[in-house]
């Protein structure tokens, strides 16, 4: 099943973003659209995954380090993220 991740990072913006991204590499396996913009109160990344498992597989194994070399190792706090499992689509 499809998974929508929705986060606010511990950043606010986008030139910190594409910093972190520096250091992410190659698109992680199973990602299938991302987002980025700012909304009233900050930065929000949102992701499509092919599933959940994918994309906490990037969560612990790619981003973690990559906030870290890109922000220091104590970066302003963790992103939060809400997930959202897709139960109905439509793309045009």
């Amino acid at each position: 099943m499809q998974w929508i991740a929705i986060a606010t990072p511990p950043f606010a913006s986008i030139d910190q973003f594409d910093k972190v991204m520096e250091h992410v590499g190659a698109e992680p396996e199973g990602l299938q659209a991302r987002y980025v913009g700012t909304a009233p109160d900050g930065l929000r990344v949102v992701t499509l995954w092919e599933s959940k498992d994918a994309a906490d597989r990037f969560f612990a194994d790619r981003l973690g380090p990559a906030l870290a070399k890109a922000l220091g190792p104590e970066p302003a706090g963790q992103p939060t993220v809400v997930g959202v499992d897709v139960a109905r689509t439509y793309t045009r």
